[in-house]
């Protein structure tokens, strides 16, 4: 089993609770619009990263994170960018990929609102953790905590950050 922490859209913004929440996570999982390279390194150094570069990212950035990420942990295929959109709506850059061969959990970023959707139709859990950071329109900071054993996806937590 894999205890996994989830956020996006920090738009360079560190809060120290993070290091609270994800302390017992066996990874971060970090879903773009990072913003700064020390985000990115004071995650490194809680725990192991797996994370995408979004659209506000500099081009430093998108040297050390790709645009995607499809990976396996334990038996679940997840896919994940930051721009993604959700079902009945996805982005047309990774529509075709979702169409073709969905994953079984789809992370993305971007709309700074916290969304989680089972896609019927694809099989598919869609995640978007919301923003935790503090630029942009959302009111409430977001961040998720979930685990990943064997096929499984449960125990899902949401985080509201003051």
């Amino acid at each position: 089993m894999k205890k996994i922490g989830l956020l996006s859209d920090t738009h360079a913004y560190w809060d120290d609770k993070f290091i609270q929440y994800f302390s017992g996570c066996d990874e971060i999982w970090h879903a773009g619009d990072i913003g700064s390279e020390e985000v990115l390194n004071k995650l490194q150094a809680l725990k192991p990263v797996r994370a995408v570069y979004g659209n506000i990212d500099s081009h430093l950035m998108r040297v050390v994170c790709p645009k995607t990420l499809r990976f396996k942990i334990e038996d679940v295929d997840v896919l994940m960018t930051h721009i993604g959109g959700y079902p009945g709506k996805y982005d047309p850059e990774i529509r075709s990929e979702i169409y073709a061969n969905p994953p079984k959990l789809f992370i993305c970023g971007h709309s700074h609102i916290l969304k989680i959707i089972y896609d019927k139709t694809r099989q598919m859990l869609c995640v978007n953790p919301g923003a935790a950071g503090k630029y942009g329109f959302h009111q409430i900071r977001t961040l998720l905590r979930f685990a990943i054993d064997g096929q499984e996806i449960k125990d899902m937590e949401i985080i509201e950050l003051a």
